[in-house]
């Protein structure tokens, strides 16, 4: 039986990128109704973040799995075609439901609103898994909704079990509908990732890596964009400053940060080596369009690094 670094359960979908042209107006991107739009360009690429970091993980040398639903409709080759190309095994259920999908509108200034429809995704049951068929070192949980979040509950039981680690990078739908439906991933987790304003919602202004590491992760990373990112770990609080770097498109790029994180941490043990390796991940894919477009192989991030003075600075708190 196969072993593996780490096994992704989250969703996979066809992304759609759609640079519309229209003008944004006070934080809006506006259609009028009943009016035909032509687009200045249109792009295809698969994404979900069950997709994107199992694809990072591999990528960046480890062994990876990707545990998630899929539908059957005119997306499901590509969907499985990406795993294959990334050399991510799937160890999901097919079903015969319609697969993921977003809309990802541009307007002119290069701002963007994320139509997504969760498909199939969200609809696995544990009854539908052989999870004692599947052995690795972690779980990666990226955000689910419905069935698909109660599978993942108790595919953490599962890790408890034989073991495994769990990594877990929730979303701020998730947040919204309240801490306790989250919280028993939080508190298993090994490490847990996510950006500013989702920490804020989950745990206010005021040191909220420390709220959250209460919660019972080892690991709280909180990421800013281009802005200043914290990793905590009950002792340090790691502080890094991304380079400003020009960005075609950022989908994806919490997934790439957070699945390069988790690599490096993994193969160093060490937090500012783990920084480095998410930093230049994410910013790869953000020069590329398309989720999973830029992702770097180990030796890849390793010499991007060496041409790259990071900013980190470690202090106890």
């Amino acid at each position: 039986m196969k072993k593996y670094d780490v096994v992704s359960v989250g969703s996979t979908l066809v992304d759609a990128f759609v640079k519309t042209g229209v003008e944004e107006k006070k934080g809006e991107i506006s259609f009028p109704i009943g009016t035909k739009i032509l687009v200045n360009d249109l792009f295809f690429s698969v994404g979900g973040g069950g997709m994107n970091t199992s694809a990072s993980f591999s990528k960046l040398g480890l062994k990876a799995g990707y545990l998630g639903k899929i539908g059957d409709d005119s997306n499901t080759g590509l969907i499985l075609k990406g795993l294959k190309e990334h050399k991510v095994d799937f160890l999901g259920v097919k079903s015969k439901l319609n697969n993921g999908f977003s809309i990802i509108l541009e307007g002119n200034k290069k701002n963007r609103t994320v139509l997504t429809y969760k498909g199939a995704s969200d609809s696995l049951k544990i009854s539908e898994l052989k999870l004692n068929k599947i052995k690795t070192n972690w779980f990666h949980f990226t955000s689910q909704k419905g069935d698909s979040l109660e599978t993942q509950k108790k595919i953490v039981d599962y890790a408890i079990k034989t073991k495994a680690k769990v990594s877990f990078n929730p979303s701020s739908y998730q947040i919204k509908e309240g801490l306790g439906n989250i919280r028993k991933i939080i508190e298993n987790a090994h490490i847990i990732s996510m950006n500013k304003e989702e920490a804020e919602m989950l745990a206010g202004k005021n040191e909220n890596y420390k709220k959250i590491y209460n919660l019972g992760p080892r690991i709280v990373v909180i990421t800013d964009g281009e802005n200043v990112g914290l990793v905590y770990d009950g002792k340090y609080l790691y502080k890094y400053w991304p380079y400003k770097i020009l960005v075609k498109e950022v989908t994806g790029a919490g997934d790439a940060f957070s699945a390069g994180f988790i690599t490096g941490y993994i193969k160093t043990k060490n937090i500012e080596s783990a920084i480095r390796v998410g930093l230049v991940n994410s910013e790869s894919v953000i020069t590329k369009l398309g989720a999973s477009e830029g992702i770097l192989t180990w030796d890849q991030a390793q010499s991007s690094i060496k041409n790259k003075n990071f900013k980190i600075t470690k202090e106890v708190v």
